[in-house]
């Protein structure tokens, strides 16, 4: 990453909030309410899978919860790095949309004694704007993120699924819930290729 004072001083500011995040026991409770799942088994190697530079093909819904099935396609890449012995890893994306450039930064971050992944998205057209971590663990290879939201004005469950594929290959997919999770519509989904 380059020497950014700018970038530097938001990365310090979102991992000095982790610990407080993580330790206030609110994350288990709502991971737990809203999967009824107890805890699984995870590690701070869950997104050893992640980490390196990718091509992302992107495949992203026009219009959400409202009956759409026309997509469009756009590229991007992005570049995983651990930190802090790794339970912390973060990305920082670059997608080409519509003729436009966009950049976020992707966080992630894992409380060993409760074995839960809090995941975060900082979009660079708003960097001060750091929303709700999705939080999920892995089961069987596959990471799922729930967060709480609003969209248009209504609230929604947020699902966010991370599959390592193979060494070379990875996808993200985001769905969203307007019925308490009865029903989920997938609305973005990242098709990662590792490059070199």
């Amino acid at each position: 990453m380059t020497a950014n004072p700018d970038r530097r001083r938001l990365l310090q500011l979102s991992l000095a909030a982790l610990p407080g995040l993580l330790a206030s026991g609110h994350a288990s409770s709502v991971l737990a309410a809203t999967t009824g799942a107890p805890p699984a088994a995870s590690s701070a190697h869950d997104f050893d899978f992640f980490l390196g530079t990718w091509n992302v093909r992107h495949r992203r819904l026009k219009q959400r919860l409202a009956g759409s099935s026309d997509w469009e396609e756009f590229d991007g890449t992005t570049t995983c790095q651990s930190l802090l012995g790794g339970i912390v890893n973060l990305n920082e994306s670059v997608s080409h949309r519509g003729g436009r450039t966009a950049t976020g930064m992707g966080l992630r971050a894992f409380d060993a004694v409760k074995g839960l992944w809090a995941d975060w998205y900082l979009d660079g057209s708003n960097p001060i704007q750091l929303d709700a971590p999705g939080l999920g663990r892995f089961t069987n290879g596959v990471g799922t993120f729930l967060s709480d939201d609003l969209f248009a004005g209504k609230p929604i469950k947020v699902r966010g699924v991370f599959t390592p594929i193979d060494s070379s290959s990875a996808q993200w997919e985001q769905a969203f819930s307007p019925d308490d999770g009865k029903t989920w519509e997938t609305n973005w989904v990242m098709r990662y290729a590792r490059r070199g």
